[in-house]
């Protein structure tokens, strides 16, 4: 029934790089515009990065330049490669249509720390 699941994170330190992975079961992933976004302690979530259906892409100031989000429709899965890390990066990073309207996975966590 998990629609959302989201993977790929783990411990880097500054300026290193990971890749996470979005895959859902749904079948009209291909249709929406999808996004990125994270949930850092004490904070509430925040939208970083979205990819429409055919796409085009926008981001976060704040991860401009270092993120690249991508997505494979044909394999339902969305990516975020993350490059250039910061501590403040740290936090649980979510994936969701572009408007956050599908229930939220587990999300997946990215530890920056030296």
């Amino acid at each position: 029934q998990v629609q959302l699941v989201e993977s790929g994170g783990g411990l880097v330190q500054p300026g290193g790089s990971l890749r996470l992975s979005c895959t859902t079961s749904r079948t009209d992933f291909r249709f929406n515009a999808m996004g990125w976004y994270r949930q850092a302690p004490g904070k509430q979530r925040e939208w970083i990065a979205s990819i429409s259906s055919g796409g085009s892409t926008n981001y976060a100031d704040s991860v401009k330049g270092r993120f690249t989000i991508a997505r494979d429709n044909a394999k339902d899965t969305m990516y975020l490669q993350m490059n250039s890390l910061k501590p403040e990066d740290t936090a649980v990073y979510y994936c969701n249509t572009a408007r956050g309207y599908w229930v939220w996975g587990q999300g997946t966590q990215v530890t920056v720390s030296s």
